[in-house]
């Protein structure tokens, strides 16, 4: 097999894996570490056979590997905003700092009591088991879609704790291949130095001269995003040359600073590299996986299973339950959904690799003595395969569990099929009461307090906010909601905030109601691709839907069947303005160009008063 074929087949698996996820509500990353492990064993072919050979840190798959998730980790940094740890700030804290030194202690010390592992390899396991990172946490947390708060503890966790496994594992490295006491205390302070100072103060000066570059214009807009791209990665592998491992913590902290400062914005550079971030995580579980073969995943395997019991019935529980006793900004429910969701991912993978080779070269240099010596290679050996036993293991448990844990605990929806309404007109509250009374989450905002202030009174979730604002993207919880209808008298605005939350729900999921000037001159209405579909068949327009609820047309809903079909339905209700469908695919706005309507769908209509029955 050719590398252009090899690299093709790459592609192509990771997004046909992407793809199936998304169309059958699977955990992505069960379906990338399965294509992988396939394609490695139909094929015979793994990325090494391409690549120059080289050990640790000069091996040219780890180098790019490691590149790759520092693109990553800084991706999982811009996401960071200090806003969201004022709710769950201190649970973000003691998961970051008590859970992982309870997680290395526990496994520490099951890898050597229980496995029979040496301590100096059991410490090594132990700190790299305390990372779960945004490679399996980010397409779990879009495949579970929990609470706002439950979502932005388990992205803070995974972020940041990644590069702090990782240099937990230079620390025990370093600790381990030292003479004596004093040389060990040295080497640990002075690495504790060097990476404060280039990991967490180099990040931050590098932040303020890109934030200087961006705020002058000094960068041309279409130059930002690669332009940050280049300096990530020249940041990472700077900080890697001064201290190994360096460059997470580096490129982590970069990413936190730049999406918290008020001079720039960097939203489309975010929406560059998470398109960059799909691209990557599919690309990475196919080549690592199938770098693994059947021989070594069952040679590891007995030890594997015990290692992957203990951190998911043992080891995660206990760290998260203890590091969060009497913690009043979580409730037992959310301790247990965090207690059920650790898996691990590429940083542990990647960073097993090259600790091995370090390990396993020390100990063939006998730095380790005579005795143990060997017995730290032979172990050094098997770690690669165990690892991802653990990865395969912890992405299975919890891809196939957390979001039935999650939605039993309450944390999350059932369905995502709810609405969020920009604009609490007299329309629009009159359509979200009987989809809230029918089970569906409706949200509604608007500037104008009268109209909250009746939609509460109706009982309806409302919020006193501007659709375009930072708060009503970045702070209200959309946990059940899949749909935007904008529906503002502005049409502008709709506009706009449908573009903007294109992010949020996708180009499928925003909806804006017709505009005004949709008949008018292309010089006189807005340009077409600054709008999103048109919702509510027939096209009304603010006007026309206002017109309609002040004539005194109701809402009503109506199955179609076999004898009631669509065109039936349409003698009955002529001048009815269906608004909203509900079948098996779940609620939506109904499109302004329907013109069929399958049996089994429930429609949502604003129906004329002359056009009810007598006794309705």
């Amino acid at each position: 097999m050719s590398p252009l074929v090899f690299l093709t087949m790459i592609l192509a698996l990771g997004i046909l894996a992407q793809w199936l996820a998304w169309k059958f509500k699977l955990p992505s990353i069960l379906l990338l570490l399965g294509f992988g492990f396939a394609f490695g064993q139909w094929s015979g072919v793994r990325i090494d056979d391409f690549l120059a050979p080289g050990d640790g840190h000069s091996s040219p798959l780890l180098s790019v590997v490691g590149l790759f998730v520092a693109i990553i980790l800084f991706e999982g940094g811009l996401t960071l905003k200090f806003q969201e740890l004022k709710e769950s700030g201190l649970p973000i804290l003691r998961l970051c700092t008590f859970a992982v030194v309870l997680s290395f202690a526990l496994t520490t010390a099951f890898m050597t009591y229980a496995l029979g592992y040496n301590i100096r390899i059991a410490g090594l396991i132990g700190c790299i088991l305390t990372v779960t990172g945004p490679t399996v946490i980010a397409p779990l947390l879009r495949h579970v879609n929990p609470t706002r708060k439950m979502g932005s503890i388990v992205k803070w966790e995974g972020i940041v704790v990644d590069p702090i496994g990782a240099i937990l594992g230079v620390l025990v490295f370093k600790i381990a291949i030292a003479s004596d006491f004093v040389t060990a205390r040295t080497e640990l302070l002075q690495s504790i130095g060097v990476m404060i100072l280039v990991g967490i103060i180099g990040a931050l000066l590098i932040a303020k001269g890109v934030e200087f570059l961006l705020k002058n214009h000094l960068v041309p807009d279409y130059l930002q995003p690669v332009f940050l791209l280049a300096v990530v990665a020249i940041a990472f592998t700077g900080s890697n040359q001064i201290e190994n491992e360096a460059g997470l913590l580096t490129v982590t902290v970069l990413g936190v600073a730049l999406a918290n400062q008020k001079s720039v914005s960097v939203r489309h550079i975010l929406e560059f590299k998470e398109n960059l971030r799909t691209l990557i995580i599919s690309s990475l579980f196919i080549i690592l996986s199938g770098r693994i073969s059947a021989a070594d995943l069952h040679a590891s395997l007995e030890k594997g299973l015990i290692l992957l019991a203990f951190l998911v019935l043992i080891g995660r529980p206990l760290s998260v339950y203890l590091s969060l006793w009497r913690s009043k900004q979580t409730t037992f429910k959310e301790r247990t959904f965090l207690a059920f969701l650790a898996p691990r991912g590429i940083v542990a993978a990647a960073v097993t690799s090259i600790f091995a080779l370090e390990f396993e070269e020390a100990a063939v240099h006998g730095r380790f003595g005579v005795q143990l010596s060997p017995l730290i290679a032979e172990q050094s050996r098997e770690l690669v395969a165990l690892i991802f036993l653990i990865i395969i293991g912890t992405v299975s448990i919890y891809g196939l569990a957390a979001a039935p844990l999650a939605r039993r605990l309450g944390l999350a929806s059932k369905t995502s099929d709810g609405v969020l309404f920009a604009g609490a007109d007299a329309w629009a509250r009159l359509a979200a009461k009987p989809l809230q009374e029918d089970g569906h989450r409706v949200l509604l905002l608007d500037t104008n307090f009268k109209n909250i202030a009746t939609a509460k009174m109706l009982g309806l979730d409302a919020r006193r906010a501007n659709i375009l604002s930072e708060f009503a993207e970045e702070s209200i919880d959309f946990n059940g909601i899949g749909h935007l209808v904008a529906g503002t008298p502005n049409d502008e605005v709709n506009s706009m905030a449908a573009t903007r939350f294109i992010h949020q729900f996708g180009r499928a999921g925003v909806w804006q109601i017709a505009p005004a000037d949709r008949n008018e001159h292309h010089t006189k209405s807005i340009a077409h691709e600054l709008r999103s579909r048109v919702c509510f068949v027939g096209g009304p327009d603010h006007s026309q839907l206002t017109s309609y609820v002040q004539s005194g047309a109701v809402m009503k809903k109506s199955m179609i069947t076999e004898k009631f079909d669509f065109d039936k339905y349409r003698e009955s209700y002529p001048s009815a303005l269906i608004l909203f469908m509900k079948d098996l695919k779940g609620l939506r706005p109904a499109p302004s160009e329907l013109t069929k309507v399958a049996e089994g769908t429930a429609l949502y209509a604003l129906v004329p008063p002359t056009e009810l029955p007598p006794t309705a």
